[in-house]
């Protein structure tokens, strides 16, 4: 009996272990996905396009980054869009990018983000599971933009 209790205490350990296993470094990997491709203009302060309006905001788009949020797997920083003080779109300028696994996480992960976001229209929005660091790095750039932006 104590051969067996043993046998199955040291299975479940090993599968802990085994499961919580993340490979750093994988031959082959894939080139990253275009939302994470570096885009040539990254500045931290706010554009603005378009004129004025009467009320005093851009009645045009302005894009504003966010802060470079650093995650255990990686940087990550978005991009924010704004026309009429709504938030239009978000695009993600870096994103953990280091192994296959970085990848398929946020090939899956970044698209629900952002719509996640643009339907809030803040920076209070779920985690994705499986990507809970990217989804962490992702609220906390997202929250410096909007605060850059002042909304």
């Amino acid at each position: 009996m104590r051969r067996v209790l043993f046998a199955v205490v040291v299975t479940a350990i090993g599968l802990v272990l085994l499961l919580s296993f993340k490979p750093h470094d994988v031959a082959g990997v894939a080139e990253p996905p275009a939302a994470l491709a570096p885009t040539q203009a990254q500045s931290p302060t706010p554009t603005a396009q378009g004129s004025t309006g009467s009320a005093g905001k851009p009645s045009g788009s302005r894009s504003v980054d966010g802060d470079v949020a650093d995650t255990r797997w990686g940087p990550v920083q978005v991009r924010i869009t704004l026309t009429g003080g709504k938030i239009t779109d978000v695009q993600v300028l870096q994103a953990p990018d280091g192994n296959r696994r970085d990848i398929e996480i946020n090939n899956r992960a970044l698209p629900i983000l952002q719509q996640e976001a643009m339907s809030a229209q803040s920076a209070q929005i779920d985690s994705v599971s499986g990507a809970t660091y990217t989804s962490d790095g992702y609220t906390r750039s997202l929250q410096s933009a909007i605060d850059r932006a002042g909304l």
